[in-house]
């Protein structure tokens, strides 16, 4: 399946999203330590990404779900089942507790039931649901000698994927296709294989991956067309990662913009999405506060340009230019949000193109419609209990195919069977991969012509939807 974004402002048709599921109630447990930016409530998350994904799927976006693509096939196609047991043996680890299990060179039971085979033939057994589970919570098991019954005890630890829900960042989509991310944060180390196993699942091209020294998170890049992209650098994604992008020529553009935030690298700010988005050619939002040479929190602008006789492919043109200005001179126009508003994810919106954007502010979304630079429509959702885990609808989603019309996009239809599991009720939630013994997916086709016709079927119309405020 083709993939690749040129600009922000291009059609989206393939959405990754990724819905609440064990390893979010885990998170929930304790916020701070799943990167939450406050507690929240897991039934209002799940709906409001049921939400989120109708939004999406009535504007003709095909929608995938990474529960859903593990499970995919899984049932009529023992390859596909191979496949999932693989990766969950890879996520599942068996270890002993070493102060009951002193003479492990002799004792051949205890190293049979904590070794590969054994652990084989339990996942075997297992439900496609239960697959999901452990690949969503990493669990590892400690055995213990208890000398009776079984003649061991076990203990269970988790390490959640929590933040997997946040699909923008495991990887970036350029105007060459899909690249995976090295994300920062000890929690999230697991997620980039996740995704990098869905793509390939779904036959998604990936042209490239990160490597150390390198660190690359999706919330930092824009694309802006064939001459342009940005690229944010500060707290998450550093240089390294961009000069490897540079170097194998991934990022596609002549131009490269390395937005550098140096003054002040806050985790309220860590992606370039948290202060900055595109919704039009010649339109953009901004962080008021940040705008300004004067500005203590100001950004800086490094712009790189393609050669041939340059090791990287690029070399330096121009640098240190305060980004309000850089932008500007790039023929947009911005919007400035201030502090208070992008608190609230304010920046965080997501264009679907065709003047389409989805915000989760109020504030905001009237702000941007009253704009005379915007001629396009706002949508507003609920998404404040997913806010409180620090992102909103551009966190929430991976564009791995725009198309400059509605239609472009390769539509597949495909099957998506799973066998019931319990731990959906051990949490009051009814997931997709969960709820049935088989299910198929709904690829919407086409552009919603009421949406089109908001836009008067030009992405001019400057309103916000009917009833949603």
């Amino acid at each position: 399946m083709k993939t690749g974004q040129n600009h922000e402002v291009d059609f989206a048709r393939v959405v990754i999203i990724c819905g609440p599921g064990l390893g979010k109630m885990m998170g929930a447990l304790h916020p701070a330590g799943s990167l939450y930016e406050r507690p929240t409530n897991i039934l209002k998350v799940d709906a409001e990404f049921k939400g989120f994904r109708r939004a999406l799927e009535a504007t003709g976006v095909t929608v995938y779900d990474v529960r859903d693509v593990l499970a995919m096939d899984c049932v009529r196609s023992v390859r596909a089942r191979l496949d999932l047991e693989d990766l969950a043996a890879k996520y599942l680890t068996y270890t002993y507790d070493e102060s009951t299990c002193k003479d492990l060179n002799t004792d051949s039971e205890t190293m049979h039931y904590v070794g590969e085979e054994y652990k084989r033939t339990v996942i075997e057994e297992m439900s496609v649901g239960q697959l999901v589970s452990i690949v969503l919570t990493k669990p590892t098991v400690t055995l213990k000698k208890s000398y009776r019954d079984t003649g061991f005890t076990a203990t269970y630890s988790f390490e959640p994927l929590s933040n997997i829900n946040f699909t923008r960042d495991q990887q970036i989509t350029t105007r060459r296709g899909i690249v995976m991310g090295r994300l920062r944060s000890e929690q999230r180390y697991g997620e980039v294989d996740v995704l990098h196993f869905c793509h390939r699942k779904l036959g998604l091209e990936v042209v490239g991956q990160v490597q150390a020294p390198g660190y690359l998170e999706g919330g930092d890049f824009f694309p802006a067309g064939e001459q342009l992209c940005f690229i944010g650098v500060g707290p998450r994604s550093n240089f390294e990662a961009v000069q490897y992008m540079m170097e194998n020529d991934l990022f596609g553009t002549e131009r490269v913009a390395v937005v550098r935030d140096e003054f002040e690298r806050s985790q309220e700010r860590m992606h370039l999405d948290t202060v900055f988005n595109i919704l039009d050619v010649d339109c953009c939002l901004m962080l008021q506060d940040m705008m300004g040479e004067s500005s203590p929190t100001r950004r800086l602008v490094d712009e790189y340009a393609r050669d041939s006789q340059a090791a990287s492919g690029y070399r330096l043109v121009r640098d240190n230019v305060e980004f309000s200005e850089y932008v500007r001179e790039q023929g947009y126009n911005i919007i400035p949000i201030s502090g208070q508003d992008q608190l609230k994810y304010g920046c965080n919106v997501l264009n679907l193109g065709g003047g389409h954007i989805i915000a989760v502010h109020k504030k905001t979304a009237r702000d941007i419609s009253r704009s005379p630079h915007f001629r396009g429509f706002v949508q507003h959702i609920e998404f404040e209990s997913v806010c409180a885990m620090f992102g909103a609808v551009h966190c929430a989603s991976q564009v791995v195919f725009r198309g400059e019309s509605p239609l472009e996009a390769p539509q597949q239809n495909r099957d998506v069977s799973v066998t019931g599991d319990l731990h959906s009720a051990m949490i009051g939630l009814t997931f997709n991969t969960l709820e049935s013994d088989s299910f198929t997916t709904r690829p919407q086709n086409g552009f919603n012509a009421g949406a089109s016709d908001s836009l008067n079927g030009s992405g001019h119309g400057n309103s916000i939807a009917p009833g949603s405020l």
